[in-house]
């Protein structure tokens, strides 16, 4: 299992998140948990909205916990909107374009999950991706692939809607093809402006997904907790899994949901079609 963060509010130095928590994204990713048996050493990833009119990237193939290049990174920029990613692959090669987040334009995408099955079902997904877009695929893995016909069904216009569409095309082609329960995943997506999170599998159990409730709430509820006092009341963290351990800051996103944050966060059943 890979994780994730997203981040949206008021600017902050993404270290703070990465490596300041007790259970920081970077702590997480060399540790086993219940919620992830091995540990996230197949490639890392940050990306970020600043000065440019499209977000930039950093990833590499390697750890994150020994990435000094992060660690540097992430306390020198400062950004209001970024999603960060470690990664445990699932049966494709470690390599840097196979590392989250990736990019299209404005938006960025990050993936915790699997296509079951997917070597078998790689070739009919691929042939589907709009023909403009397919040069854009420069990895291997399953999670590209699936931003990749996400785009292809509508995402720059109807975001949620797209991702249904995409993983209703995924669970069609995998039934024709004998699969059963092909997709795992919480996805992040942003085109920075708003920050999308989905939680689905097609069965058995789903994994986790967090996200922060309301910032001033919380420093009411902590105020010695110096570390939260500078978060906007807008400040939302979106997590694979809870940074810290702190009664009332966190809220599990139920299976077969889709998260719109913005200046608030709205919540919709997540629900696959085939009508695409």
């Amino acid at each position: 299992m890979c994780r994730w963060l997203g981040y949206i509010g008021d600017p902050i130095e993404p270290q703070e998140l990465l490596y300041g928590p007790e259970r920081s994204l970077i702590e997480q990713s060399r540790f086993h948990s219940p919620e992830s048996p091995v540990p996230n050493g197949d490639g890392t990833g940050l990306g970020w909205y600043g000065r440019r009119d499209i977000p930039t990237l950093f990833r590499t193939a390697g750890p994150a916990w020994g990435d000094e290049n992060l660690r540097e990174l992430s306390a020198e920029v400062s950004s209001g909107l970024f999603l960060a990613h470690v990664r445990a692959a699932t049966g494709t090669p470690v390599q840097e374009t196979n590392s989250h987040p990736f990019r299209h334009g404005r938006w960025l995408f990050v993936h915790n999950g699997f296509i079951a099955g997917f070597a078998g079902l790689r070739r009919r997904l691929l042939m589907a991706v709009r023909e403009d877009l397919f040069p854009g695929i420069l990895g291997s893995t399953d999670s590209e692939l699936m931003f990749h016909l996400a785009l292809t069904f509508g995402l720059e216009d109807d975001p949620v809607g797209s991702l249904e569409r995409m993983a209703g095309f995924v669970e069609s082609i995998a039934a024709d093809a004998g699969v059963t329960d092909p997709l795992q995943m919480t996805i992040g997506l942003t085109d920075g402006e708003r920050l999308y999170a989905v939680r689905y599998a097609s069965g058995g159990p789903v994994n986790s997904l967090w996200v922060s409730e309301d910032a001033s709430a919380v420093r009411a509820l902590y105020p010695e907790a110096e570390r939260l006092s500078h978060f906007s009341p807008r400040a939302r963290v979106v997590v694979s899994e809870p940074l810290v351990a702190l009664e009332g800051l966190w809220r599990e996103v139920p299976p077969g949901t889709a998260l719109t944050i913005g200046t608030d966060v709205d919540e919709r059943p997540f629900r696959p079609t085939s009508d695409g």
